[in-house]
């Protein structure tokens, strides 16, 4: 299972995402859009995107923090 994580400095829920995912030992690669990406890439593959984290695995979006931990929990 591989993961990425569309996140932001300052955001609580982007912390709790990245720490279930360390806590269940998948791996993911952070997307931080404070830092070196664009929120504009975000965008691209999210349009309307209003919120963050949004949180992807194995390719398909599974959304924010509360929808990841449904995911993780089904």
């Amino acid at each position: 299972m591989e993961a990425i994580v569309w996140s932001k400095d300052g955001c609580p829920d982007c912390v709790m995402a990245k720490r279930l995912l360390q806590a269940k030992g998948i791996l993911f690669e952070e997307r931080n859009i404070s830092r070196n990406w664009r929120v504009e890439s975000l965008q691209a593959m999210i349009p309307g995107v209003r919120s963050l984290p949004q949180v992807f695995i194995d390719d398909e979006l599974v959304g924010g923090y509360k929808d990841l931990v449904k995911y993780l929990n089904k």
